[in-house]
């Protein structure tokens, strides 16, 4: 079995974690009737289409 030479340090144990722990933004794109910018494959808040139909009336929960 490997055995390391010596103990890693804290920056480099740091900075490879860093690479893996990064956060990624969230993709946005246009709403197809009023261009809000919505999160994908979500009914858009603002006027409650998805995919080109009503599925919601708009400001309502649920």
């Amino acid at each position: 079995m490997a055995v390391p030479r010596s103990k890693t340090s804290k920056a480099r144990t740091r900075r490879r974690q860093s690479i893996n722990m990064k956060l990624t933004t969230p993709t946005l794109v246009a709403c197809n009737t009023c261009s809000n910018l919505v999160l994908r494959h979500r009914v858009c808040p603002k006027c409650g289409f998805y995919r080109g139909k009503q599925v919601i009336l708009p400001g309502s929960k649920g």
